[in-house]
């Protein structure tokens, strides 16, 4: 990244996009400060790593915003000893952070290309406690439940899919509702069939491929 001094581009990320964006999280900002966002975004936007937009990573998939995924980040709350599903890979830059919060991370990515990307990036990022699948995460359930189920994208609601590899206490993040008007909830299991739903601030995010979608007839 030619004419710029990276290291105090993404100091102002932190500063000026997601501080002031009611982030109290002393990790998360940490962790998005020092992982190289530059790193995971395609060469071509790179000059674009720190800006406050979603960055095209390829297929028509972006790279949300600095400051929806530190928000994110922080709503998962993530414990050092929690296993991880990610829904979305993309690049892998939300993988690596919360691969540095996480014991392990599983994340799917259904794009082969991203997936292979991702496992390039996070590899010289020196991140080994992921596992990178290229698979379709509205059709494959991973073995073993989850502390945390992140989702890269928004769906129309919780699948259950999703929901069902949550262990007792887990917690779903991610953004749900169809535009203009979508949510950042966290869904955590309180039973073996139940489960709680907050919904605290408002964003719009491209949708994840092959969740169920809102129907396009209108009256």
């Amino acid at each position: 990244m030619p004419l710029i001094d990276v290291e105090q581009a993404r100091a102002n990320m932190v500063s000026q996009q997601i501080l002031p964006w009611n982030m109290a999280h002393p990790l998360v900002l940490h962790l998005m400060g020092d992982v190289k966002r530059e790193d995971f975004v395609p060469r071509a936007y790179r000059s674009l790593a720190f800006a406050d937009i979603s960055v095209p990573i390829s297929h028509g998939q972006v790279m949300l915003t600095p400051a929806v995924q530190a928000r994110l980040l922080q709503d998962a709350a993530v414990r050092p000893t929690d296993r991880v599903l990610e829904v979305g890979t993309g690049t892998g830059f939300m993988t690596a952070v919360l691969a540095h919060m996480a014991q392990s991370v599983v994340s799917l990515e259904i794009n082969h290309q991203l997936a292979a990307t991702a496992r390039v990036n996070l590899q010289r990022a020196g991140i080994h406690n992921c596992d990178i699948q290229n698979v379709d995460g509205a059709l494959v359930v991973v073995p073993g439940a989850f502390d945390v189920i992140v989702l890269g994208g928004s769906v129309l609601e919780a699948p259950a899919i999703l929901l069902d590899q949550l262990k007792e206490g887990g917690r779903l993040v991610g953004i749900l509702g169809d535009e203009p008007l979508m949510q950042a909830s966290v869904i955590t299991r309180t039973g073996s069939a139940s489960f709680s739903t907050v919904s605290s601030w408002s964003t719009v995010a491209p949708a994840l491929q092959n969740f169920k979608r809102a129907s396009t007839f209108r009256f």
